[in-house]
């Protein structure tokens, strides 16, 4: 059987140069799969130590979560309230005790106009350890208790004042009073 060759309406190709070619990408493509599923097992290892260090440190958490509810529980006995009462007065007081008056007193210096007296401070802790202070002042001139209120606005002491509140003088006390609660940036 003879297969008649048209060169006319079949011409010749070149397809070998194609065919390298590809041949080259596909093998640079095998060649990228394989780096690719070696950095995938690498990471897997990683990440399974890292799994095992997080279960480790939550198990950690579970057994110091269970120990502290443990002694919660025997503290909050009632034949223990006693001893918790009297140890949260003991700390608290140490706490109170922990701010330095010498301290307190010359940053208000720094911040109280001349025109203006301090009749009383009481400091007092909040919920987070942070010291609050009610100070009572006294002016002759409602206008002079302007600077102090921008003083300690200002200062990086103390933070913004809270519910100021005014009594006018009477014959038994001549000044204007005023009381305000002001955050105090000592540490404990």
């Amino acid at each position: 059987m003879k297969v008649p060759i048209n060169l006319a309406s079949q011409p010749f190709r070149r397809d070998r140069a194609m065919i390298v070619a590809s041949a080259a990408v596909g093998v640079l493509l095998v060649f990228s799969l394989g780096v690719l599923v070696t950095l995938a097992i690498s990471d897997r290892h990683q990440s399974a130590d890292v799994r095992r260090d997080i279960a480790r440190l939550n198990q950690l958490i579970r057994e110091s979560t269970k120990a502290n509810a443990e002694n919660d529980a025997v503290l909050h006995q009632p034949a223990n309230a006693e001893v918790l009462e009297r140890s949260v007065f003991i700390n608290s007081l140490l706490f109170r005790k922990g701010i330095s008056w010498t301290r307190l007193l010359a940053d208000l210096e720094k911040v109280m106009p001349p025109d203006v007296r301090v009749l009383n401070i009481r400091p007092y802790l909040t919920g987070k350890n942070q010291v609050t202070l009610d100070l009572m002042v006294g002016a002759s001139t409602p206008e002079a208790i302007a600077p102090l209120y921008n003083n300690l606005e200002t200062s990086p002491l103390f933070g913004s004042l809270f519910s100021p509140t005014f009594t006018p003088p009477t014959q038994a006390e001549p000044l204007f009073r005023y009381r305000v609660t002001v955050n105090y940036a000592q540490k404990l």
